[in-house]
């Protein structure tokens, strides 16, 4: 995956999600099958990078976030829980037999997050908002 984006202007977090902002968008492909069976190796995502920008994320979110093994990389996981004092995000994968998430690397903090995945939109046959 891309290093994380760096940010861009910043918009009203309350942005309808057929209306984000070019400036705001990243497209993402899934590398393995950790979210299983809600995203397939090969799918296609679209990120608003600016979904917590004016707010926290939400259980049951699915997010990209920096890898905290390999920043390079980037994760698409689901948001468990948010801790509101600290500010750390637990994060799961769907498939937990395989997946590499805070079970493993513990909580990341909400900074790591790049953003929120509110489209998959290859392969067609699939596609589908979040």
């Amino acid at each position: 995956m891309p290093a994380p984006p760096s940010p861009g202007p910043s918009e009203d977090p309350g942005v309808p999600v057929d209306r984000v902002p070019w400036s705001r968008r990243r497209r993402v492909r899934v590398e393995d099958g950790s979210m299983r069976p809600t995203l397939e190796p090969g799918d296609r995502l679209m990120v608003d990078i600016g979904a917590f920008r004016g707010r926290s994320p939400r259980a049951g979110e699915i997010v990209v976030v920096v890898d905290p093994d390999a920043r390079a990389r980037w994760l698409v996981k689901r948001v468990r829980a948010v801790d509101p004092e600290t500010g750390s995000v637990d994060l799961r994968g769907d498939a937990a037999d395989v997946a590499r998430d805070s079970r493993r690397f513990g909580p990341v903090p909400a900074t790591a997050l790049v953003g929120r995945v509110y489209r998959l939109y290859f392969p067609a046959a699939r596609r589908r908002r979040f």
